[in-house]
């Protein structure tokens, strides 16, 4: 025994920190590893099963029959990638919000931006399909248009009300509620004006939904997510100053409302862009942004790029298990009649993962929040 004391340097101590945060670049690329993993087991997993073998030669340009190559690379990668981008953007979202309101419980919904992109484009398809939503296709820049400016509209309105002398915390909260809830109300009124045709497409922009998502989607999501996560990540430095409170951030030299503004415009534009394409998914801006801050700490240079990983693994995996579980497994397990080739919505697998997940946030004590 004491040649096992002596053995070891004296001085020596062993790091509390957590592993995640002592060897973070490693941590960061297993996450990476992993959702390479899941994009070849989401092109993988569909009505038409691939092996690995015909996955890696489609994405080679090497096929063994031309409907591998057009499943694969037309269909099932844009797919992939779409819920990929979205998740890490809407785990951004979540982080920086969460940091900038010093909420936990603050999500990419809690500026209305989700709700208020939702609303606008109801309101496109209400008024410009000219009686058939069948002639209004998705695909195209002018739907993700109207859902950018419609989010970005709500963030601002909220920004707006909530400013009084400076923008406190618990209003911006408040006034973000408020915004979201009448944005909601409004698109459940659009939904009487609207015909069936109309009803099923508004009610998968309203929960989120990855289905049909195919280059053109990516297109338009792509360039939103080249200009938004950098700048949300290059804003780690406000972030961390502002969690702490606004005097301390003050006290550091921070301009406080022209930080808290950079933040909120950077987390409103990454949540629209999201709205914008698949519509309005809840709960991985909370889970994901929480998933991180247990495994890394509150240093928001760890925290935000963590949080970008852990909600793009978690949207990804959730369009997986949506692709998976068909309306007709439901339908066998519950009695109803349900259309035996429909998948569920992400949105919907998402929100029954999130929901047992926020309820055990709200029962922890607050201090483990």
């Amino acid at each position: 025994m004491s040649r096992a004391l002596t053995a070891q340097p004296s001085g020596a101590r062993p790091d509390p920190r957590p592993f995640a945060v002592r060897h973070f670049g490693a941590f960061l690329g297993l996450w990476a590893l992993v959702m390479l993993g899941l994009i070849v087991l989401h092109i993988a997993v569909g009505t038409l099963d691939f092996s690995p073998r015909q996955i890696v030669l489609a994405l080679l340009q090497r096929p063994e029959e031309a409907l591998h190559h057009q499943v694969v690379w037309g269909l099932r990668l844009p797919r992939a990638l779409v819920a990929l981008v979205a998740g890490g953007m809407l785990g951004l979202a979540g982080a920086i919000l969460q940091c900038v309101t010093r909420n936990p419980l603050a999500e990419p919904g809690l500026m209305g931006v989700s709700s208020g992109g939702v609303l606008a484009i109801i309101v496109y398809i209400v008024l410009a399909s000219g009686g058939s939503a069948s002639s209004l296709p998705d695909a195209g820049l002018m739907l993700p248009l109207v859902g950018v400016l419609g989010g970005m509209a709500a963030a601002t309105l909220t920004y707006a009300l909530s400013y009084r002398r400076g923008s406190d915390p618990v209003r911006l909260i408040l006034t973000g509620v408020l915004v979201a809830g009448v944005c909601s109300a409004l698109s459940s009124l659009l939904l009487l004006w609207a015909d069936d045709d109309q009803v099923q497409r508004i009610l998968r922009w309203t929960v989120g939904s990855t289905s049909g998502r195919v280059w053109v989607h990516w297109g338009t999501l792509y360039p939103v997510a080249l200009v938004a996560v950098p700048l949300g990540l290059l804003c780690a430095g406000l972030a961390n100053a502002l969690q702490l409170g606004d005097g301390v951030a003050r006290g550091l030299g921070q301009r406080v409302e022209v930080a808290r503004l950079t933040l909120l415009f950077a987390a409103s534009l990454l949540t629209a862009g999201v709205v914008a394409v698949v519509g309005a998914v809840g709960f991985i801006g909370l889970v994901g942004p929480h998933l991180a801050r247990r495994a890394a700490g509150g240093d928001v240079r760890r925290l935000f790029p963590l949080s970008v990983a852990l909600s793009a693994v978690l949207l990804i995996a959730s369009d997986i298990v949506a692709r998976t579980l068909t309306l007709g497994w439901i339908g066998a397990f519950t009695g109803l009649e349900l259309p035996e080739g429909a998948g569920l919505p992400v949105g919907a697998v998402t929100a029954m993962l999130g929901a047992p997940f926020f309820l055990h946030l709200l029962l922890r004590p607050k201090g483990d929040l």
